[in-house]
Protein backbone atom coordinates (compact mmCIF):
# COMPACT_ATOMS: atom_id res chain seq x y z
CA UNK A 1 0.00 0.00 0.00
CA UNK A 2 2.79 2.43 0.87
CA UNK A 3 5.25 4.04 -1.52
CA UNK A 4 8.84 4.63 -0.54
CA UNK A 5 11.07 7.47 -1.52
CA UNK A 6 12.88 6.41 -4.68
CA UNK A 7 13.95 9.59 -6.36
CA UNK A 8 13.45 13.29 -6.90
CA UNK A 9 10.29 14.98 -7.97
CA UNK A 10 9.23 15.02 -11.57
CA UNK A 11 10.93 17.41 -13.95
CA UNK A 12 13.23 18.94 -11.36
CA UNK A 13 14.55 21.35 -13.95
CA UNK A 14 11.11 22.81 -14.61
CA UNK A 15 10.55 26.38 -13.46
CA UNK A 16 8.90 26.40 -10.05
CA UNK A 17 5.96 28.43 -11.35
CA UNK A 18 5.22 25.89 -14.07
CA UNK A 19 5.29 23.05 -11.56
CA UNK A 20 2.96 24.96 -9.25
CA UNK A 21 0.46 25.61 -12.02
CA UNK A 22 0.55 21.96 -13.05
CA UNK A 23 -0.08 20.86 -9.46
CA UNK A 24 -2.92 23.35 -9.12
CA UNK A 25 -4.47 22.13 -12.35
CA UNK A 26 -4.39 18.47 -11.34
CA UNK A 27 -5.70 19.12 -7.83
CA UNK A 28 -8.34 21.46 -9.25
CA UNK A 29 -9.45 18.71 -11.62
CA UNK A 30 -9.82 16.32 -8.67
CA UNK A 31 -11.95 18.91 -6.85
CA UNK A 32 -14.10 19.67 -9.89
CA UNK A 33 -14.74 15.96 -10.44
CA UNK A 34 -15.70 15.53 -6.77
CA UNK A 35 -18.18 18.41 -7.05
CA UNK A 36 -19.70 16.77 -10.15
CA UNK A 37 -20.07 13.45 -8.34
CA UNK A 38 -22.01 15.17 -5.55
CA UNK A 39 -23.74 17.57 -7.95
CA UNK A 40 -27.23 16.49 -6.96
CA UNK A 41 -26.51 17.17 -3.31
CA UNK A 42 -24.89 20.55 -3.95
CA UNK A 43 -27.82 21.58 -6.17
CA UNK A 44 -30.30 21.08 -3.31
CA UNK A 45 -28.72 21.40 0.12
CA UNK A 46 -32.13 22.15 1.58
CA UNK A 47 -33.80 18.89 0.60
CA UNK A 48 -31.21 16.65 -1.07
CA UNK A 49 -30.52 13.25 0.46
CA UNK A 50 -27.96 10.68 -0.69
CA UNK A 51 -30.36 7.86 -1.38
CA UNK A 52 -27.94 4.99 -0.88
CA UNK A 53 -26.89 6.31 2.53
CA UNK A 54 -30.07 4.81 4.02
CA UNK A 55 -30.17 6.24 7.57
CA UNK A 56 -26.60 7.47 7.63
CA UNK A 57 -26.97 11.00 6.26
CA UNK A 58 -29.40 11.78 9.09
CA UNK A 59 -26.96 10.30 11.59
CA UNK A 60 -23.93 12.21 10.28
CA UNK A 61 -25.79 15.51 10.10
CA UNK A 62 -26.86 14.92 13.69
CA UNK A 63 -23.22 14.32 14.69
CA UNK A 64 -22.15 17.53 12.96
CA UNK A 65 -24.93 19.55 14.58
CA UNK A 66 -24.36 18.21 18.08
CA UNK A 67 -20.61 18.82 17.83
CA UNK A 68 -21.20 22.39 16.63
CA UNK A 69 -23.54 23.01 19.55
CA UNK A 70 -20.97 21.65 21.99
CA UNK A 71 -18.27 23.89 20.56
CA UNK A 72 -20.55 26.94 20.57
CA UNK A 73 -21.50 26.45 24.21
CA UNK A 74 -18.03 25.24 25.31
CA UNK A 75 -19.40 21.82 26.26
CA UNK A 76 -17.59 18.48 26.17
CA UNK A 77 -17.85 17.30 22.51
CA UNK A 78 -17.10 13.70 23.52
CA UNK A 79 -20.58 13.15 24.98
CA UNK A 80 -24.22 14.20 24.67
CA UNK A 81 -27.61 13.24 26.08
CA UNK A 82 -29.64 14.58 23.13
CA UNK A 83 -30.07 10.97 22.01
CA UNK A 84 -30.57 7.93 24.22
CA UNK A 85 -31.85 10.09 27.06
CA UNK A 86 -31.16 9.78 29.98
CA UNK A 87 -28.05 7.60 29.40
CA UNK A 88 -26.63 9.60 26.50
CA UNK A 89 -24.18 8.80 23.71
CA UNK A 90 -20.42 8.46 23.83
CA UNK A 91 -19.47 10.57 20.80
CA UNK A 92 -15.83 9.45 20.87
CA UNK A 93 -17.00 5.84 20.62
CA UNK A 94 -19.04 6.72 17.53
CA UNK A 95 -18.02 7.97 14.10
CA UNK A 96 -18.47 11.62 15.01
CA UNK A 97 -15.37 12.54 12.95
CA UNK A 98 -14.38 15.35 15.30
CA UNK A 99 -11.40 16.18 13.11
CA UNK A 100 -13.87 17.54 10.55
CA UNK A 101 -16.94 18.45 12.59
CA UNK A 102 -15.06 20.74 15.00
CA UNK A 103 -13.17 22.78 12.35
CA UNK A 104 -16.34 23.07 10.28
CA UNK A 105 -18.45 24.27 13.21
CA UNK A 106 -18.83 27.79 11.70
CA UNK A 107 -20.18 26.21 8.49
CA UNK A 108 -22.63 24.05 10.42
CA UNK A 109 -23.90 26.94 12.52
CA UNK A 110 -24.21 29.30 9.54
CA UNK A 111 -25.38 27.08 6.68
CA UNK A 112 -26.61 23.93 8.40
CA UNK A 113 -25.29 20.38 8.74
CA UNK A 114 -26.14 19.37 5.16
CA UNK A 115 -23.59 21.89 3.92
CA UNK A 116 -21.03 20.39 6.29
CA UNK A 117 -21.97 16.91 5.07
CA UNK A 118 -21.46 17.96 1.44
CA UNK A 119 -18.14 19.67 2.20
CA UNK A 120 -16.86 16.70 4.22
CA UNK A 121 -17.63 14.25 1.42
CA UNK A 122 -16.53 16.41 -1.50
CA UNK A 123 -13.41 17.70 0.22
CA UNK A 124 -12.42 14.25 1.45
CA UNK A 125 -12.66 12.70 -2.01
CA UNK A 126 -10.63 15.46 -3.65
CA UNK A 127 -8.27 15.73 -0.69
CA UNK A 128 -7.50 12.02 -0.71
CA UNK A 129 -6.69 12.05 -4.43
CA UNK A 130 -4.61 15.22 -4.03
CA UNK A 131 -2.68 13.87 -1.04
CA UNK A 132 -1.69 10.66 -2.80
CA UNK A 133 -0.81 12.64 -5.95
CA UNK A 134 1.42 14.93 -3.92
CA UNK A 135 3.32 12.08 -2.28
CA UNK A 136 3.56 10.09 -5.52
CA UNK A 137 4.80 13.08 -7.52
CA UNK A 138 7.42 14.11 -4.95
CA UNK A 139 8.64 10.78 -3.68
CA UNK A 140 7.69 7.87 -5.92
CA UNK A 141 7.74 8.76 -9.62
CA UNK A 142 9.33 11.36 -11.88
CA UNK A 143 6.51 12.08 -14.33
CA UNK A 144 3.57 14.14 -13.19
CA UNK A 145 1.11 12.24 -15.38
CA UNK A 146 2.08 9.02 -13.60
CA UNK A 147 1.39 10.58 -10.21
CA UNK A 148 -1.90 12.08 -11.44
CA UNK A 149 -3.13 8.65 -12.55
CA UNK A 150 -2.11 7.11 -9.24
CA UNK A 151 -3.80 9.88 -7.27
CA UNK A 152 -7.02 9.60 -9.28
CA UNK A 153 -7.21 5.87 -8.63
CA UNK A 154 -6.43 6.31 -4.92
CA UNK A 155 -9.13 8.95 -4.56
CA UNK A 156 -11.92 7.71 -6.82
CA UNK A 157 -11.70 3.90 -6.91
CA UNK A 158 -15.01 2.01 -6.55
CA UNK A 159 -14.63 1.12 -2.85
CA UNK A 160 -14.04 4.79 -1.98
CA UNK A 161 -17.05 5.89 -4.04
CA UNK A 162 -19.21 3.23 -2.43
CA UNK A 163 -18.43 4.64 1.02
CA UNK A 164 -18.90 8.18 -0.31
CA UNK A 165 -22.64 7.50 -0.18
CA UNK A 166 -22.64 7.39 3.60
CA UNK A 167 -19.24 7.17 5.32
CA UNK A 168 -17.05 10.28 5.12
CA UNK A 169 -14.65 8.67 7.61
CA UNK A 170 -13.86 6.07 4.94
CA UNK A 171 -13.47 8.72 2.26
CA UNK A 172 -11.12 10.96 4.26
CA UNK A 173 -7.81 9.17 3.60
CA UNK A 174 -5.89 12.40 3.00
CA UNK A 175 -3.72 12.10 6.13
CA UNK A 176 -2.61 8.51 5.50
CA UNK A 177 -0.17 9.26 2.63
CA UNK A 178 1.70 11.67 4.88
CA UNK A 179 1.76 9.17 7.73
CA UNK A 180 3.41 6.74 5.33
CA UNK A 181 5.86 9.38 4.17
CA UNK A 182 6.87 10.38 7.70
CA UNK A 183 7.41 6.75 8.70
CA UNK A 184 9.62 6.18 5.67
CA UNK A 185 11.55 9.40 6.27
CA UNK A 186 12.23 8.37 9.86
CA UNK A 187 13.38 4.90 8.75
CA UNK A 188 15.75 6.57 6.30
CA UNK A 189 17.21 8.62 9.14
CA UNK A 190 15.96 11.91 7.71
CA UNK A 191 15.31 14.41 10.52
CA UNK A 192 13.87 11.77 12.88
CA UNK A 193 12.96 14.30 15.59
CA UNK A 194 11.08 16.64 13.28
CA UNK A 195 9.41 13.82 11.37
CA UNK A 196 8.60 12.06 14.64
CA UNK A 197 6.76 15.15 15.85
CA UNK A 198 4.82 15.31 12.60
CA UNK A 199 4.05 11.60 12.80
CA UNK A 200 2.62 11.96 16.31
CA UNK A 201 0.48 14.96 15.36
CA UNK A 202 -0.80 13.37 12.15
CA UNK A 203 -1.59 10.11 13.92
CA UNK A 204 -3.61 11.94 16.57
CA UNK A 205 -5.48 13.87 13.91
CA UNK A 206 -6.24 10.68 11.96
CA UNK A 207 -7.82 9.20 15.09
CA UNK A 208 -10.30 12.10 15.00
CA UNK A 209 -10.98 11.42 11.31
CA UNK A 210 -11.38 7.66 11.48
CA UNK A 211 -9.81 4.95 13.61
CA UNK A 212 -10.82 2.02 11.42
CA UNK A 213 -9.05 3.42 8.32
CA UNK A 214 -6.00 4.02 10.53
CA UNK A 215 -6.05 0.38 11.66
CA UNK A 216 -6.33 -0.84 8.06
CA UNK A 217 -3.49 1.49 7.06
CA UNK A 218 -1.29 0.28 9.93
CA UNK A 219 -1.81 -3.37 9.04
CA UNK A 220 -1.06 -2.82 5.35
CA UNK A 221 2.01 -0.70 6.17
CA UNK A 222 3.39 -3.42 8.44
CA UNK A 223 3.03 -5.94 5.62
CA UNK A 224 4.74 -3.54 3.22
CA UNK A 225 7.56 -2.85 5.69
CA UNK A 226 8.17 -6.55 6.38
CA UNK A 227 8.23 -7.30 2.65
CA UNK A 228 10.62 -4.41 2.01
CA UNK A 229 12.97 -5.29 4.88
CA UNK A 230 12.99 -8.94 3.85
CA UNK A 231 14.30 -7.78 0.46
CA UNK A 232 16.81 -5.34 1.96
CA UNK A 233 17.90 -6.91 5.27
CA UNK A 234 21.21 -5.01 5.28
CA UNK A 235 19.31 -1.74 5.68
CA UNK A 236 17.66 -2.85 8.91
CA UNK A 237 20.53 -1.97 11.21
CA UNK A 238 20.61 1.64 9.98
CA UNK A 239 16.87 1.97 10.56
CA UNK A 240 16.87 0.96 14.23
CA UNK A 241 18.20 4.11 15.87
CA UNK A 242 16.13 6.69 13.92
CA UNK A 243 13.01 4.54 14.27
CA UNK A 244 13.49 4.31 18.04
CA UNK A 245 14.04 8.06 18.27
CA UNK A 246 11.41 9.30 15.80
CA UNK A 247 8.94 6.55 16.63
CA UNK A 248 9.34 7.13 20.34
CA UNK A 249 8.69 10.84 19.94
CA UNK A 250 5.60 10.09 17.83
CA UNK A 251 4.23 7.63 20.41
CA UNK A 252 4.76 10.02 23.33
CA UNK A 253 3.22 12.97 21.49
CA UNK A 254 0.26 10.94 20.24
CA UNK A 255 -0.28 9.61 23.77
CA UNK A 256 -0.36 13.13 25.20
CA UNK A 257 -2.87 14.26 22.58
CA UNK A 258 -5.06 11.15 22.67
CA UNK A 259 -4.89 9.85 26.25
CA UNK A 260 -8.05 11.52 27.49
CA UNK A 261 -10.19 11.07 24.33
CA UNK A 262 -9.27 7.37 24.09
CA UNK A 263 -9.90 6.87 27.80
CA UNK A 264 -13.31 8.41 27.29
CA UNK A 265 -13.93 6.19 24.26
CA UNK A 266 -13.06 2.92 25.97
CA UNK A 267 -13.83 3.62 29.64
CA UNK A 268 -16.08 6.69 29.74
CA UNK A 269 -19.88 6.83 30.01
CA UNK A 270 -21.66 4.62 27.45
CA UNK A 271 -18.41 3.09 26.27
CA UNK A 272 -18.18 -0.44 24.92
CA UNK A 273 -15.42 -2.95 24.33
CA UNK A 274 -16.10 -4.38 20.88
CA UNK A 275 -18.70 -4.23 18.13
CA UNK A 276 -19.13 -7.67 16.64
CA UNK A 277 -20.45 -7.99 13.08
CA UNK A 278 -20.14 -11.71 12.50
CA UNK A 279 -18.33 -13.07 9.44
CA UNK A 280 -18.47 -10.40 6.73
CA UNK A 281 -15.55 -11.24 4.50
CA UNK A 282 -15.60 -10.56 0.77
CA UNK A 283 -16.82 -13.19 -1.63
CA UNK A 284 -13.97 -13.78 -4.09
CA UNK A 285 -16.39 -12.98 -6.92
CA UNK A 286 -16.62 -9.38 -5.65
CA UNK A 287 -13.12 -8.56 -6.88
CA UNK A 288 -13.96 -9.15 -10.53
CA UNK A 289 -17.39 -7.49 -10.57
CA UNK A 290 -18.23 -3.87 -11.28
CA UNK A 291 -19.52 -1.60 -8.53
CA UNK A 292 -23.01 -0.16 -8.61
CA UNK A 293 -21.75 3.42 -8.78
CA UNK A 294 -19.53 2.92 -11.87
CA UNK A 295 -19.91 3.29 -15.62
CA UNK A 296 -20.03 -0.48 -16.11
CA UNK A 297 -22.03 -0.88 -12.92
CA UNK A 298 -24.01 -4.05 -12.42
CA UNK A 299 -26.36 -3.33 -9.50
CA UNK A 300 -27.84 -6.81 -9.30
CA UNK A 301 -24.49 -8.58 -9.57
CA UNK A 302 -22.95 -6.19 -7.03
CA UNK A 303 -25.81 -6.62 -4.55
CA UNK A 304 -25.43 -10.38 -4.89
CA UNK A 305 -22.01 -10.35 -3.20
CA UNK A 306 -22.08 -7.30 -0.92
CA UNK A 307 -23.75 -6.24 2.32
CA UNK A 308 -25.24 -3.08 0.86
CA UNK A 309 -24.47 -0.23 -1.54
CA UNK A 310 -22.09 1.43 0.92
CA UNK A 311 -19.96 -1.68 1.50
CA UNK A 312 -18.84 -2.59 -2.01
CA UNK A 313 -15.29 -2.84 -0.75
CA UNK A 314 -13.67 -5.08 -3.35
CA UNK A 315 -15.34 -4.22 -6.65
CA UNK A 316 -12.36 -3.48 -8.91
CA UNK A 317 -13.62 -5.17 -12.07
CA UNK A 318 -11.85 -8.02 -13.85
CA UNK A 319 -9.83 -5.84 -16.30
CA UNK A 320 -8.07 -4.04 -13.44
CA UNK A 321 -7.43 -7.31 -11.61
CA UNK A 322 -5.80 -8.72 -14.74
CA UNK A 323 -3.72 -5.55 -15.17
CA UNK A 324 -2.53 -5.70 -11.56
CA UNK A 325 -1.35 -9.27 -12.04
CA UNK A 326 0.53 -8.26 -15.20
CA UNK A 327 2.04 -5.15 -13.57
CA UNK A 328 3.10 -7.15 -10.50
CA UNK A 329 4.91 -9.72 -12.64
CA UNK A 330 6.48 -6.97 -14.75
CA UNK A 331 7.73 -4.91 -11.78
CA UNK A 332 8.59 -7.83 -9.49
CA UNK A 333 12.32 -7.09 -9.64
CA UNK A 334 11.76 -3.62 -8.14
CA UNK A 335 11.75 -3.91 -4.38
CA UNK A 336 9.31 -1.04 -3.80
CA UNK A 337 6.79 -2.27 -6.36
CA UNK A 338 7.15 -5.84 -5.11
CA UNK A 339 6.58 -4.80 -1.51
CA UNK A 340 3.53 -2.76 -2.49
CA UNK A 341 2.16 -5.70 -4.50
CA UNK A 342 2.71 -8.15 -1.63
CA UNK A 343 0.83 -5.81 0.72
CA UNK A 344 -1.97 -5.42 -1.84
CA UNK A 345 -2.47 -9.14 -2.46
CA UNK A 346 -2.21 -10.11 1.22
CA UNK A 347 -4.70 -7.43 2.28
CA UNK A 348 -7.06 -8.67 -0.43
CA UNK A 349 -6.65 -12.19 0.93
CA UNK A 350 -7.27 -11.05 4.50
CA UNK A 351 -10.46 -9.31 3.35
CA UNK A 352 -11.92 -12.67 2.32
CA UNK A 353 -12.55 -13.43 5.98
CA UNK A 354 -12.22 -16.51 8.12
CA UNK A 355 -13.14 -18.96 5.35
CA UNK A 356 -12.84 -18.65 1.59
CA UNK A 357 -16.21 -18.09 -0.10
CA UNK A 358 -16.54 -18.45 -3.88
CA UNK A 359 -19.86 -17.20 -5.32
CA UNK A 360 -21.70 -17.93 -2.06
CA UNK A 361 -20.10 -21.36 -1.64
CA UNK A 362 -18.15 -21.71 1.60
CA UNK A 363 -15.15 -23.80 0.62
CA UNK A 364 -14.10 -24.40 4.20
CA UNK A 365 -10.60 -23.26 3.29
CA UNK A 366 -9.40 -21.03 6.16
CA UNK A 367 -7.91 -17.63 5.43
CA UNK A 368 -5.24 -15.68 7.34
CA UNK A 369 -7.92 -13.44 8.87
CA UNK A 370 -8.66 -16.33 11.23
CA UNK A 371 -5.42 -15.45 13.06
CA UNK A 372 -6.50 -11.84 13.65
CA UNK A 373 -10.29 -11.97 13.90
CA UNK A 374 -10.50 -12.22 17.71
CA UNK A 375 -7.67 -9.87 18.62
CA UNK A 376 -8.49 -6.55 20.37
CA UNK A 377 -9.55 -3.82 17.91
CA UNK A 378 -9.55 -6.28 14.99
CA UNK A 379 -12.64 -7.96 16.43
CA UNK A 380 -14.65 -4.80 15.71
CA UNK A 381 -13.37 -4.48 12.15
CA UNK A 382 -15.44 -5.46 9.12
CA UNK A 383 -12.90 -7.65 7.38
CA UNK A 384 -14.35 -6.94 3.95
CA UNK A 385 -13.09 -3.37 4.37
CA UNK A 386 -9.49 -4.61 4.43
CA UNK A 387 -9.74 -4.68 0.63
CA UNK A 388 -9.76 -0.88 0.72
CA UNK A 389 -6.03 -1.04 1.45
CA UNK A 390 -5.69 -2.26 -2.14
CA UNK A 391 -6.87 1.13 -3.46
CA UNK A 392 -3.73 3.23 -2.83
CA UNK A 393 -1.60 0.18 -3.62
CA UNK A 394 -3.19 -0.03 -7.05
CA UNK A 395 -2.66 3.70 -7.46
CA UNK A 396 1.02 3.34 -6.54
CA UNK A 397 1.60 0.41 -8.90
CA UNK A 398 -0.12 2.19 -11.78
CA UNK A 399 1.97 5.29 -11.09
CA UNK A 400 5.20 3.26 -11.08
CA UNK A 401 4.24 1.33 -14.21
CA UNK A 402 3.29 4.50 -16.07
CA UNK A 403 6.53 6.12 -15.00
CA UNK A 404 8.57 3.19 -16.29
CA UNK A 405 6.76 3.32 -19.64
CA UNK A 406 7.33 7.05 -19.98
CA UNK A 407 11.01 6.72 -19.05
CA UNK A 408 11.51 3.83 -21.47
CA UNK A 409 9.75 5.75 -24.25
CA UNK A 410 12.06 8.72 -23.75
CA UNK A 411 15.08 6.43 -24.03
CA UNK A 412 14.05 4.92 -27.39
CA UNK A 413 16.48 5.74 -30.22
CA UNK A 414 15.46 8.28 -32.78
CA UNK A 415 13.68 6.62 -35.72
CA UNK A 416 15.44 6.46 -39.05
CA UNK A 417 14.51 8.54 -42.05
CA UNK A 418 11.00 7.79 -43.20
CA UNK A 419 10.16 5.94 -40.00
CA UNK A 420 7.79 7.00 -37.22
CA UNK A 421 8.40 6.70 -33.51
CA UNK A 422 6.19 4.10 -31.92
CA UNK A 423 3.67 5.99 -29.72
CA UNK A 424 4.48 3.93 -26.63
CA UNK A 425 3.14 6.50 -24.18
CA UNK A 426 -0.17 6.88 -25.97
CA UNK A 427 -0.54 3.12 -26.29
CA UNK A 428 0.03 2.67 -22.55
CA UNK A 429 -2.31 5.50 -21.62
CA UNK A 430 -4.94 4.05 -23.93
CA UNK A 431 -4.62 0.69 -22.21
CA UNK A 432 -4.88 2.30 -18.76
CA UNK A 433 -7.95 4.29 -19.81
CA UNK A 434 -9.57 1.16 -21.25
CA UNK A 435 -9.06 -0.61 -17.93
CA UNK A 436 -10.12 2.28 -15.67
CA UNK A 437 -13.05 3.64 -17.67
CA UNK A 438 -15.46 0.81 -16.74
CA UNK A 439 -14.87 1.46 -13.02
CA UNK A 440 -14.99 5.25 -13.31
CA UNK A 441 -17.60 6.60 -10.88
CA UNK A 442 -20.97 7.99 -11.86
CA UNK A 443 -22.86 10.76 -10.06
CA UNK A 444 -24.23 9.70 -6.70
CA UNK A 445 -27.98 9.28 -6.49
CA UNK A 446 -29.80 12.07 -4.64
CA UNK A 447 -33.52 12.28 -3.85
CA UNK A 448 -35.69 14.67 -1.86
CA UNK A 449 -35.84 13.88 1.83
CA UNK A 450 -39.23 13.92 3.62
CA UNK A 451 -40.06 17.39 4.95
CA UNK A 452 -39.81 18.08 8.65
CA UNK A 453 -43.30 18.39 10.19
CA UNK A 454 -44.31 21.93 11.12
CA UNK A 455 -44.65 20.78 14.73
CA UNK A 456 -40.84 20.66 14.86
CA UNK A 457 -39.84 23.13 12.15
CA UNK A 458 -42.07 25.94 13.45
CA UNK A 459 -41.25 25.41 17.12
CA UNK A 460 -44.69 24.16 18.24
CA UNK A 461 -42.92 21.45 20.24
CA UNK A 462 -41.80 24.11 22.73
CA UNK A 463 -45.38 24.39 23.98
CA UNK A 464 -45.37 20.74 25.03
CA UNK A 465 -41.89 20.05 26.38
CA UNK A 466 -41.38 20.73 30.07
CA UNK A 467 -37.96 21.78 31.40
CA UNK A 468 -35.85 18.62 31.40
CA UNK A 469 -38.51 16.80 29.41
CA UNK A 470 -38.11 14.84 26.18
CA UNK A 471 -39.95 14.26 22.92
CA UNK A 472 -40.74 10.59 22.26
CA UNK A 473 -41.25 9.81 18.55
CA UNK A 474 -43.62 6.95 17.73
CA UNK A 475 -42.00 4.57 16.91
CA UNK A 476 -38.78 5.41 18.71
CA UNK A 477 -35.69 6.32 16.66
CA UNK A 478 -33.30 3.54 15.68
CA UNK A 479 -30.88 2.55 12.94
CA UNK A 480 -33.82 1.96 10.63
CA UNK A 481 -35.85 4.93 11.89
CA UNK A 482 -33.52 7.93 11.69
CA UNK A 483 -35.86 10.73 10.54
CA UNK A 484 -36.45 11.84 14.16
CA UNK A 485 -32.77 12.85 14.24
CA UNK A 486 -33.42 15.20 11.32
CA UNK A 487 -36.47 16.70 13.06
CA UNK A 488 -34.40 17.28 16.17
CA UNK A 489 -31.73 19.08 14.14
CA UNK A 490 -34.36 21.25 12.42
CA UNK A 491 -35.74 22.06 15.88
CA UNK A 492 -32.35 23.50 16.83
CA UNK A 493 -31.48 20.56 19.10
CA UNK A 494 -33.77 22.15 21.64
CA UNK A 495 -35.01 18.91 23.15
CA UNK A 496 -33.66 15.47 23.98
CA UNK A 497 -35.19 12.16 22.96
CA UNK A 498 -34.81 8.54 24.09
CA UNK A 499 -33.11 5.76 22.12
CA UNK A 500 -31.78 6.60 18.65
CA UNK A 501 -29.20 5.68 16.01
CA UNK A 502 -25.69 5.37 17.45
CA UNK A 503 -23.36 2.71 18.84
CA UNK A 504 -23.37 1.97 22.54
CA UNK A 505 -23.13 -0.86 25.09
CA UNK A 506 -25.59 -3.75 25.16
CA UNK A 507 -26.49 -3.05 28.78
CA UNK A 508 -25.26 -1.76 32.15
CA UNK A 509 -23.32 -4.96 32.74
CA UNK A 510 -22.74 -5.92 29.11
CA UNK A 511 -20.00 -3.92 27.41
CA UNK A 512 -20.46 -5.49 24.02
CA UNK A 513 -21.29 -2.86 21.42
CA UNK A 514 -24.59 -2.66 19.57
CA UNK A 515 -26.34 -0.33 17.14
CA UNK A 516 -28.99 1.70 18.93
CA UNK A 517 -30.22 1.68 22.49
CA UNK A 518 -31.24 -1.23 24.65
CA UNK A 519 -34.99 -1.06 24.10
CA UNK A 520 -37.50 -0.50 26.82
CA UNK A 521 -40.58 -2.78 26.66
CA UNK A 522 -42.84 -0.04 25.27
CA UNK A 523 -40.40 0.62 22.44
CA UNK A 524 -40.35 -3.07 21.58
CA UNK A 525 -44.17 -3.13 21.69
CA UNK A 526 -44.34 -0.32 19.12
CA UNK A 527 -41.86 -2.15 16.88
CA UNK A 528 -44.33 -5.04 16.70
CA UNK A 529 -46.66 -2.74 14.77
CA UNK A 530 -43.99 -2.06 12.15
CA UNK A 531 -43.61 -5.79 11.61
CA UNK A 532 -47.28 -6.80 11.75
CA UNK A 533 -49.05 -3.71 10.42
CA UNK A 534 -51.77 -4.07 13.04
CA UNK A 535 -52.35 -2.53 16.47
CA UNK A 536 -50.47 -4.25 19.30
CA UNK A 537 -52.40 -5.97 22.11
CA UNK A 538 -52.66 -3.76 25.19
CA UNK A 539 -53.53 -4.81 28.73
CA UNK A 540 -53.07 -3.29 32.16
CA UNK A 541 -49.53 -4.63 32.43
CA UNK A 542 -48.63 -2.95 29.15
CA UNK A 543 -50.18 0.31 30.38
CA UNK A 544 -48.26 0.20 33.65
CA UNK A 545 -45.06 -0.55 31.78
CA UNK A 546 -45.67 2.34 29.39
CA UNK A 547 -46.02 4.74 32.32
CA UNK A 548 -42.78 3.43 33.82
CA UNK A 549 -40.99 3.82 30.49
CA UNK A 550 -42.31 7.33 29.91
CA UNK A 551 -41.13 8.37 33.35
CA UNK A 552 -37.74 6.76 32.73
CA UNK A 553 -37.48 8.77 29.50
CA UNK A 554 -38.67 11.98 31.24
CA UNK A 555 -41.24 12.16 28.46
CA UNK A 556 -43.26 15.33 27.93
CA UNK A 557 -44.94 14.47 24.63
CA UNK A 558 -45.32 11.56 22.21
CA UNK A 559 -45.39 12.44 18.51
CA UNK A 560 -46.53 10.40 15.49
CA UNK A 561 -46.27 11.59 11.88
CA UNK A 562 -48.61 10.40 9.11
CA UNK A 563 -46.85 7.25 7.92
CA UNK A 564 -47.29 3.61 7.07
CA UNK A 565 -49.40 1.87 9.73
CA UNK A 566 -50.06 5.21 11.45
CA UNK A 567 -53.62 4.14 12.34
CA UNK A 568 -52.25 1.08 14.12
CA UNK A 569 -49.65 3.13 15.98
CA UNK A 570 -52.25 5.70 17.00
CA UNK A 571 -54.73 3.10 18.18
CA UNK A 572 -52.07 1.37 20.27
CA UNK A 573 -50.83 4.54 21.97
CA UNK A 574 -54.43 5.68 22.58
CA UNK A 575 -55.02 2.43 24.45
CA UNK A 576 -51.73 2.61 26.35
CA UNK A 577 -52.42 6.13 27.60
CA UNK A 578 -56.22 5.90 27.79
CA UNK A 579 -56.44 9.17 25.88
CA UNK A 580 -56.82 10.06 22.20
CA UNK A 581 -54.19 11.89 20.21
CA UNK A 582 -54.61 15.44 18.95
CA UNK A 583 -53.60 16.37 15.40
CA UNK A 584 -51.46 19.51 15.63
CA UNK A 585 -49.24 21.06 12.96
CA UNK A 586 -49.00 17.92 10.86
CA UNK A 587 -48.53 15.34 13.63
CA UNK A 588 -50.53 13.42 16.23
CA UNK A 589 -49.60 14.48 19.75
CA UNK A 590 -50.08 12.93 23.17
CA UNK A 591 -49.28 15.34 25.98
CA UNK A 592 -48.04 13.10 28.81
CA UNK A 593 -46.76 15.74 31.20
CA UNK A 594 -49.59 15.10 33.71
CA UNK A 595 -48.78 11.38 33.63
CA UNK A 596 -45.01 11.60 34.00
CA UNK A 597 -45.20 14.38 36.58
CA UNK A 598 -47.32 12.22 38.93
CA UNK A 599 -44.66 9.95 40.39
Amino acid sequence: MIPVVTGPSTAVDEPRMRRSWADAGIIGAYLAFSVVLFGGLWADLGHGYLWNSASDQNMWEWFFSVTAKSVLHLQNPLTTDLQNYPLGVNMMANTAMLGVSIPLTPITLTFGPTATWAIALTGSLAGTAAAWYWVFSRHLVRHRVSAAIGGAVAGFAPPIISHANAHPNFVAWFVLPFLALKLIRIAQGTKPVRNGIWLGVLTAYQVFLGEEPLLIFALSFVIFAVAYCASRPRELKAMVRPMLLGGGIAVVLAFVLLAFPLWWQFFGPQSYTALEHGQVGNDTAAFTRFATQSIAGQPAEAADVSINRTEENAFFGWPLIVLMVVVTIWLWREVVARSVAISMFLMAWLSLGVDLVVVHVDTGVPGPWKLLANLPLFESLLESRLAMACVPAIGALLAIATDRVFTAAAALPEPGEGQRRLPVRLMWLGAVIAVLLPIAPTQLLVKDRPPTPAFFADGTWRTYVAPGGTVVPVPLPSSGESEPLHWQVDAGLGYAMPEGYFVGPSGPDDKRGRYGAVQRPTSALLDQIRDSGTAAPVDDNARDQAIDDLRYWHASVLVLIPREHSDAYRATVDLLLRKPAQFIDGVWVWDVRPITAAR
